[in-house]
């Protein structure tokens, strides 16, 4: 399945008032000029979902550390949210953590319509659509930075998913790209919008120890 064309690279996500294990959640004052991001699960009591949801609680620490605001959502009301909560943090995967970020609850679809995040393919026992493993990170202007589909039969890799944040942060400061497999503390690349004499006058000072470096390929490009 696709992203729904609301939900646009570069282009601001919508807003929505919804309950959750937190309370209402009004998500746009929720961001409120933070990174955000947002995790849909198929069903609570899942057992793929409940070990992503208590690794997301052990991990609550990282995205803290990054600015972070994290928020879940499944097609399920705010009771089945609170009592599987005590189910996640019991697992091994919350590694003794509580589970400190809101669930929201949406057993209409609303939210879930509204962000593309039904899968056709996954029923519940009522016929009805259930949410497919999304990850929305969202900047601080409230923009898309980034979505990640899953199918429910493939859990997340949250490791994955912050070193995503990781070089989007980074490369929302620095005119820098960052290459396959990196992670925080790595080279990165200088963007190919800067010319060699931009990059040395940026990257040839202090702040940077390494400085610029060029590297030759056989057609002379890149």
């Amino acid at each position: 399945m696709t992203v729904a064309r609301s939900i646009i690279l570069g282009h601001e996500v919508p807003t929505f008032k919804a309950p959750s294990s937190k309370g209402e959640i009004d998500w746009h004052k929720f961001i409120d000029g933070s990174w955000a991001m947002l995790c849909s699960h198929p069903a609570d009591f899942t057992p793929v979902c409940t070990t992503e949801l208590g690794t997301l609680a052990s991990l609550q620490a990282e995205f803290n550390q990054r600015g972070v605001k994290v928020a879940a959502i499944s097609c399920n009301d705010v009771d089945a949210h609170i009592a599987w909560i005590k189910d996640i943090e019991s697992t091994k995967w919350a590694k003794g953590k509580t589970v400190a970020y809101p669930i929201i609850a949406d057993p209409d679809r609303t939210v879930a319509t509204l962000y593309g995040m039904l899968d056709p393919d996954e029923k519940s026992a009522a016929g009805l659509p259930m949410t497919c493993r999304a990850v929305f990170i969202i900047g601080p202007d409230k923009t898309l930075k980034t979505s990640i589909l899953y199918p429910a039969t493939t859990g997340r890799n949250f490791s994955e998913v912050l070193r995503v944040i990781d070089s989007l942060q980074l490369t929302m400061r620095n005119k820098v790209a960052t290459p396959v497999n990196w992670k925080r503390g790595d080279k990165c690349m200088v963007v190919p919008t800067l010319s060699d004499d931009q990059a040395k006058e940026i990257f040839g000072k202090p702040s940077c120890p390494d400085g610029f470096k060029c590297m030759s390929v056989p057609s002379g490009k890149g």
